[in-house]
């Protein structure tokens, strides 16, 4: 099972997206139940790597009293810290997450995440950054060089933005006793950010994990009237998803699959429903000539997050 799920949209009704997420049930408690039945789905459907933070409003709590009803050795879970959520279920709030990278907050938010263990393996830098000094803190990287021995953790980063491929190189240059502390990289990659290919030889030949995450780039993929400038893609994808007979995003999750090879794809969704049509990326493959065409519509990480910084939270 390449497809992994994670969780921002189950832990919070509001997520960067092009499109109006219509989520089942108007009050927390009928959200918390109806994200408590998708994480069981994915269960059910195969689905043994679940994506989590404490950033994601309830997910990381849902996710652990989720686990508590299981007992299989096959589910991982990855989780992260460095952000905080603060918008609490407010549709209107001006800000919805606040990044810190410190000790104190590392410190803080292990003291919960650590009860996911032991189905934790996966521990991440919440979108490591050159701004934040994350990747120079020596003490939050002996901390995290701790708590990958004693709890045989595979630690890892989130990226994003126009300068990933710099801030992963960073990563894979750095060393705790001797050894590389970073064993796996939750990067953004998809038709039109294709930055990642820059470097993933190197990735590959270091023997990391990589995990890809909006391999829908936020809902871009799908047919929009405010980018006419996608149209030839649009076109592009909805022949594919009638050759394949499958959703538009069950080709952009194979792309991901099979343009970046033994890596974990994330699925964002947030029902059930959604969940099954992204499953169907098991059901076929893609031609060379379809990934030719969609290579094509690789854009520069500036035009990319340009983009997606004006995209909202609804």
């Amino acid at each position: 099972m390449k497809l992994g799920l994670g969780t921002a949209a189950l832990g919070r009704p509001q997520y960067i997206n092009v499109r109006q997420n219509n989520n089942e049930g108007s009050d927390l408690e009928t959200f918390r139940k109806h994200s408590f039945q998708v994480l069981e789905d994915a269960y059910n459907l195969g689905i043994r790597y679940f994506d989590t933070a404490p950033g994601y409003g309830l997910a990381e709590r849902l996710v652990l009293e989720w686990l508590q009803t299981k007992n299989d050795k096959t589910i991982e879970i990855a989780t992260k810290w460095g952000y905080t959520y603060t918008a609490n279920f407010d549709t209107n709030a001006t800000i919805h997450e606040v990044k810190e990278h410190s000790l104190a907050k590392l410190n803080e938010q292990w003291g919960f995440s650590k009860q996911l263990l032991p189905y934790l393996k996966v521990y991440q830098i919440h979108s490591a950054t050159l701004e934040t000094g994350v990747l120079g803190n020596k003490e939050v990287l002996a901390q995290l060089a701790f708590l990958k021995k004693t709890h045989r953790l595979k630690i890892g980063i989130t990226t994003s933005g126009t300068n990933q491929v710099e801030v992963i190189k960073k990563a894979l240059e750095i060393l705790v006793d001797g050894e590389s502390i970073f064993d796996l990289f939750q990067v953004t990659y998809n038709f039109l950010d294709q930055s990642l290919k820059e470097i993933l030889a190197e990735l590959i030949r270091q023997n990391k994990s990589i995990v890809v995450k909006e391999a829908m780039a936020n809902g871009r993929i799908f047919k929009n009237e405010r980018y006419p400038h996608y149209n030839k893609m649009y076109s592009v994808l909805y022949n594919l998803s009638k050759k394949h007979n499958v959703g538009i995003d069950a080709i952009s999750l194979k792309y991901c699959e099979q343009t970046i090879a033994d890596s974990i794809v994330l699925s964002g969704a947030s029902n059930t429903k959604q969940l099954k049509e992204n499953l169907k990326m098991n059901s076929f493959s893609l031609s060379i000539d379809d990934i030719e065409v969609l290579n094509s519509f690789k854009t520069t990480p500036e035009s990319y997050w340009i983009e997606r910084k004006k995209l909202q939270w609804n």
